[in-house]
């Protein structure tokens, strides 16, 4: 699957699983723009991201990573311990483990 086809599958699961509508959406996007990324047709901005995240009350991160579970296939417990253990490879640790 496709990148943007799978921020929108991701996008639209969590939209629904919050009982959102694409008109609630509304201070930080068009109905029109929602629909375009739900079905892959646009990719959106980092900023983007960020302000239908916080419509959706999800941090970003969240969003992305859905994205990739889709587009991937994988299971949750995989890919962020993928990613724990690359961000710690590259010095950004814990903050119980950096005192």
């Amino acid at each position: 699957m496709e990148l943007n086809a799978a921020f929108g599958e991701a996008l639209k699961r969590i939209r629904n699983f919050q009982k959102k509508t694409q008109e609630d959406f509304s201070d930080v996007s068009s109905r029109t723009y929602m629909s375009t990324l739900e079905r892959g047709l646009k990719s959106p901005t980092i900023e983007k991201v960020d302000a239908i995240s916080a419509v959706l009350d999800v941090h970003p991160l969240t969003l992305l990573v859905a994205t990739y579970l889709v587009q991937e296939q994988l299971d949750v417990s995989i890919l962020m311990t993928q990613i724990h253990e690359e961000l710690g490879v590259m010095g950004w640790q814990d903050r119980s483990s950096a005192e």
